[in-house]
């Protein structure tokens, strides 16, 4: 008999497998799905291993098979073990990352009558016992959630628990429905030959009669393959009586074939040819192309490339050239970029380039169109997947070659859900696992994947002058404003007067501009001028943002909603002020400063449609408008040749927050929305805003300057002792109570250092406990510990940490 160690789809599983007897007769893989026992449910499991041997003296047998094919490969079954490992997650949320779209299905609780009740005195049950009752014996069983909904969680499992106690219901599970599955359409064909059908036609036309069957028979007769049922009623202008009629008659049958769900449209694309490269793009192609022949061959292992290329060097070009290799040697590909925002551009240029061979990944496509890419792919359908950072998860067979575009970009660390990986480190473990090579690509690398490239760890390839329009064309002048000297000569204009000048030529010439401001809304706060109160989120430590267009206040971290007071809620005074600014006060005030120009708003309040960003996007590219407001969204990636102005309204946001990534994350920001202007024959110009004209990121960034840059901030770290010369991870844990939550995290801090000495770790260091930077989020406080050290979730993992308590590995960000 053999057994298998299997992932199981429960909370309780954790960080570890649970060994299964395999039945005889049936045939088991590793990365395959089955149906396994647990406790008293039957839930879903992947097997990751197979042994001769149980890890237990007493395992219960693999209830059934799910799926006959292995959902993971044997390099996403080892890197679903390292995530759970180095994310401290538990192992099958590690494992559903690889898994298809719509594959999970919880488990949903009923309640039903006892079979045999025991007698009881129903005026002696509580009003809420007695509605749950009534409920079951009326329905026959009613789901838990729905009794939730009516009478409360807390009541509702009380009831429940008494009622059960007391023998009057039972409690059963089912697996929820099946979420997805293959789309099939209706298709109508002849079921007898064309000519027998051409006699039936004729045979009808001679008695007179059903003009619709004869319309339809004559419009199969001459179809070379089964029609869409709606097509074919469409074209014979008949009803479903018609066709119901000539199936009964045995002349057409109805067929149901599966079709897939095509997220990428091909209208408007053309096919396009490799440029000729530049003397530094050849370089830097030539290098990668020598990886992939080495690697193909066995001579070398793979090598991790980081392309460092100035904004508009021509970086797509070589990963397209690069893809084109991997291809040409029997391999395939993975392309990420950072912004659901980019897919569109990036899907044109790479579906012009490998028609028809491309898939797409991301979480805007409908979970049936995720699902029929997934599986298309998991068949070798495509050479190239491209998609946001879950895109590293798609079983692509054959994976020769790892894109990672803007690879500096935080949107490639999943923050809000287990596992909290980032994008970078997994593609360069799948890499390993599979003898991958991996390109990543930034105008403004990570400075940690900078010092790695410095060191040796990667390769540095470099891309140092622009070739959009033209080889060699400049980078955008940059020109600082002092806010501050603004103010002294009385302008209070959300515009410097260099800015509104240069808005108004570009304008006026027929050009566009680019303003930036990352921040969304209208005011960040309002305050009430007599007493000082300022309207904060119920739920939420943080202020309320007033908008516009809903004339609402809305907690940006659980868009709790209120309408705007008339008057102070703690004063009843009517001093009410409007202050700070926001995306859409910015498009407000630009139409009132420039209105003989078209705006167009680009942040996440006007992009929550599945074709927002793509339908911006074109607008903005056939000259729709001219001046383009937006978020951090239009700083990444897009080539818009008729930009010849980039305004940046405040460069201060990011600037001043409690993160020792502040300075980085402003120089990024800033180089790359500077790096929209100037692409066409034009040219470019950008103006940066700011109170703090004097801080090396805004310097360097202005310079173009990411050598300068780098070496500042590399020596901050150093001299503070943060990564790249050390590793974080980040405790939190959350509670309705903030006392008692205070109180575990410094439990928590004991437990870690007596844990810390006892072992002899040397290098770890504890900071904390201390409120999270945003102290109530959702009803929850929260309070953090920091470790830092050479391997905390080294440290970590062997420690069990409570329920309550989330863990990041690498955070990029402590606020």
């Amino acid at each position: 008999m053999g057994y298998a160690e299997v992932s199981v789809n429960s909370p309780i599983a954790q960080r570890r497998t649970f060994s299964y007897s395999i039945p005889s007769g049936l045939s088991i893989d590793a990365g395959q799905a089955v149906w396994v026992p647990f406790g008293d449910k039957l839930l879903q499991g992947i097997v990751l291993e197979l042994s001769h041997y149980p890890s237990v003296e007493e395992t219960r047998e693999i209830a059934g098979v799910i799926e006959p094919r292995p959902l993971l490969s044997s390099a996403h079954v080892l890197l679903a073990y390292w995530l759970s490992e180095h994310y401290l997650s538990p192992l099958f949320d590690a494992v559903a990352l690889m898994l298809p779209p719509g594959f999970e299905r919880k488990v949903v609780t009923f309640i039903s009558s006892h079979p045999t009740p025991h007698q009881h005195d129903m005026c002696s049950l509580s009003q809420g016992q007695r509605h749950v009752l009534e409920l079951t014996r009326k329905r026959g069983k009613v789901g838990l959630r729905e009794l939730e909904k009516a009478l409360g969680t807390r009541q509702a499992r009380l009831v429940v628990s008494q009622l059960i106690g007391q023998g009057l219901i039972v409690r059963s599970y089912e697996l929820e429905r099946v979420r997805v599955k293959p789309k099939e359409v209706a298709y109508l064909c002849l079921a007898v030959k064309p000519s027998e059908a051409r006699q039936e036609v004729a045979k009808l036309r001679e008695q007179g009669k059903a003009i619709k069957q004869v319309s339809l028979l004559e419009l199969l007769s001459q179809a070379p393959q089964p029609m869409p049922l709606s097509e074919a009623r469409r074209g014979a202008n008949c009803s479903t009586s018609t066709v119901k009629a000539v199936i009964s008659r045995g002349l057409v049958e109805l067929q149901q074939i599966e079709v897939k769900r095509e997220p990428i449209s091909y209208q408007g694309i053309t096919l396009s040819e490799p440029l000729t490269l530049t003397d530094a793009q050849k370089s830097a192609f030539q290098s990668i192309q020598s990886s992939l022949h080495q690697v193909a061959k066995g001579e070398a292992s793979p090598t991790i490339f980081l392309l460092h290329g100035v904004t508009g060097s021509g970086k797509t070009e070589i990963y397209l050239q690069a893809l084109a290799e991997v291809i040409k040697l029997g391999k395939r590909g993975i392309v990420l970029v950072p912004e659901i925002a980019l897919t569109s551009q990036t899907i044109e240029r790479f579906a012009s380039r490998f028609p028809r061979k491309v898939a797409v990944l991301h979480s805007k496509l409908s979970l049936g169109e995720q699902f029929d890419e997934w599986q298309r792919i998991r068949n070798g359908e495509f050479d190239v997947v491209i998609g946001s950072r879950s895109a590293i998860f798609a079983p692509q067979p054959d994976l020769g070659l790892i894109v990672i575009d803007e690879e500096h970009e935080w949107t490639y660390k999943q923050h809000d859900k287990s596992p909290r990986y980032h994008t970078r480190d997994v593609a360069i473990k799948l890499a390993d696992l599979t003898g991958a090579v991996v390109v990543l690509g930034s105008a403004t690398p990570d400075v940690e994947t900078f010092y790695h490239a410095q060191r040796g760890d990667y390769r540095l390839l470099q891309l140092p002058e622009r070739v959009t329009p033209s080889e060699g064309f400049p980078l955008p002048r940059v020109e600082v404003v002092d806010l501050r000297d603004e103010l002294k000569a009385g302008n209070r204009s959300l515009f410097s007067r260099s800015l509104s000048q240069a808005t108004a030529k570009a304008v006026a010439s027929g050009e566009q501009v680019i303003l930036f401001l990352n921040r969304r809304g209208a005011a960040t706060f309002i305050q009430c001028r007599s007493c000082g109160f300022v309207l904060r989120c119920k739920r939420c430590e943080v202020t309320l943002t007033y908008h516009f267009i809903e004339d609402a206040l809305v907690c940006h971290q659980c868009n709790y909603r209120i309408p705007v007071p008339q008057i102070c809620p703690r004063c009843l005074g009517r001093r009410i002020k409007f202050l700070g600014i926001g995306t859409q006060k910015l498009e407000r005030e630009a139409g009132y400063t420039f209105p003989q120009a078209r705006l167009l708003r680009w942040d996440s309040d006007v992009t929550r449609g599945r074709y927002s960003h793509q339908e911006i996007l074109s607008k903005f590219r056939a000259h729709e408008a001219d001046i383009l407001i937006g978020t951090q969204m239009i700083a990444k990636g897009l080539d818009l040749p008729l930009v010849t102005l980039v305004g940046v309204v405040s460069a201060d946001t990011s600037l001043n927050l409690p993160d020792f990534r502040a300075g980085e994350r402003t120089f990024q920001l800033l180089s790359q929305v500077a790096g929209r202007a100037g692409r066409g024959i034009l040219g470019g110009r950008v103006i940066i805003q700011t109170y703090s004209p004097e801080h090396y990121a805004i310097q360097t960034a202005a310079k173009h300057d990411y050598a300068s840059f780098y070496d500042k901030e590399i020596a901050y770290r150093r001299q503070l002792h943060n990564p790249p010369f050390t590793r974080l991870a980040c405790l939190t844990y959350s509670h309705t109570n903030d006392t008692l939550c205070q109180r575990e995290a410094e439990r928590m801090k004991r437990l870690l250092i007596e844990e810390r000495d006892s072992k002899g770790v040397a290098d770890l260091s504890l900071i904390g406990p201390a409120p999270a930077f945003i102290h109530r989020l959702r009803g929850r406080f929260r309070w953090q510990l920091i470790l830092r050290g050479a391997e905390p979730s080294t440290f970590l993992s062997q420690i069990p940490i409570p329920q309550g308590w989330t863990v990041d590995t690498d955070p990029i960000s402590l606020i």
